[in-house]
């Protein structure tokens, strides 16, 4: 028998069931036929934040993040490429706490960018400060 795991279109946001054995295949949403492993992080507004969180199967990674944050656009790339190489076991999304301040609030973030990781809704892990891909990728894997 084979797990259905309920995982989030980054592009439309609805919620899919995908066989764990079909994980490596490519599966696209039921919904808008897109990829649901886009190897880019998906940008979050409170409402996708939320269905992301709490009804994705997979451990969450949000990168909070300001445009005006120097340390967050030059942890970007790496940001993204750490969402390459974790996909589709992890899903890394993004959300811009200057644009979603009451998110930032409920988090309690206090300096950016910061790196939070939900497991089935709740927060498990977090860690502040740019890093590297192959630390992004270090720390993610150590804490799920």
């Amino acid at each position: 028998m084979t797990d259905a795991l309920h995982i989030v279109c980054p592009h439309c946001h609805t919620t899919n069931r995908v066989q764990t054995a079909q994980l490596g295949s490519a599966p696209d949403c039921g919904s808008c036929h897109r990829p649901l492993f886009a190897a880019m992080p998906p940008e979050l507004d409170g409402t996708s934040f939320d269905k992301h969180v709490s009804r994705s199967h997979l451990p969450v990674v949000v990168d909070f993040w300001a445009p005006w944050c120097g340390p967050c656009r030059q942890m970007a790339p790496a940001f993204a490429q750490a969402a390459r190489e974790l996909e589709p076991h992890v899903r890394l999304a993004k959300l811009n706490t200057e644009d979603h301040p009451a998110l930032a609030a409920r988090y309690a973030i206090r300096s950016i960018p910061t790196m939070v990781i939900f497991k089935g809704g709740a927060e498990v892990a977090r860690v502040s400060g740019a890093l590297g891909a192959a630390d992004i990728a270090r720390w993610v894997r150590t804490a799920v």
